[in-house]
């Protein structure tokens, strides 16, 4: 699991950072509400851990502009106000649960995990589809415009993530910490060498591409020529 803890005290997020290290899971921080929601649009997170009072744009804005962006991430609200009316503030904003300060870790942690697993339950679908090409993942079968397109298990892989992340821009980092599990840049062209294979292989014999470049950004899977 990967968490990103948006929290303005260093101590604080250190301490979050060091339970989630122990309890086997990897986490990301950032220090203000403006840089937690470039790092929510531009990663891949399982799960945000957001405070609340945050400098630069607030806990509750930077979880109402990820929704506005279509960012279904789980979020829980981490924040020392613990009326009522504050707790409905912060679900209707968009949060998904809402943990008053001071609390125990052990707690937080069942909380973020909980969350994790809805958002597994939640995302699984069997099949996934891009204009006329589709995806299952339980026959692990690829076809276009009802042709059989054969594809290497890690080409596979790479074509399931950028479906599953259809019309949005994939980068190179999501790609190779999700498809290849590196959480570096081995500096190669593994990445160049599976997509222009995978473009081979769903594009080449038809008329509409649908595998694109993004110039200085990644690349991104979508039915349209925009």
């Amino acid at each position: 699991m990967k968490v990103l803890i948006v929290e303005d005290d260093s101590d604080a997020a250190a301490y979050l950072a060091r339970g989630l290290t122990e309890a086997g899971h990897a986490s990301d921080s950032a220090g203000d509400g403006a840089l937690g929601l470039e790092m929510a649009l531009d990663n891949d997170y399982d799960v945000l851990i957001v405070d609340r009072m945050l400098p630069e744009l607030d806990g509750l804005s930077m979880i109402e502009s990820l929704r506005k962006k279509d960012r279904q991430v789980p979020i829980l609200v981490l924040s020392a106000l613990s009326q009522v009316d504050d707790r409905v503030k912060g679900l209707r904003a968009g949060g998904d649960d809402y943990l008053t300060k001071p609390y125990a870790f052990t707690e937080l942690l069942a909380r973020v995990e909980a969350l994790a697993r809805r958002k597994q339950t939640a995302e699984f679908e069997a099949v996934y589809r891009v204009g006329d090409l589709e995806l299952d993942r339980l026959s692990h079968t690829v076809n276009r415009a009802g042709k059989p397109v054969v594809l290497q298990p890690r080409e596979f892989r790479l074509l399931e993530y950028l479906m599953r992340h259809a019309g949005q821009v994939v980068t190179r980092t999501m790609l190779l910490e999700n498809v290849w599990d590196y959480h570096f840049d081995p500096q190669t062209n593994v990445i160049d060498v599976h997509i222009s294979r995978l473009r081979g292989k769903i594009d080449k014999a038809f008329e509409r591409p649908l595998l694109h470049t993004v110039r200085g950004a990644g690349y991104v899977i979508r039915a349209d020529a925009e």
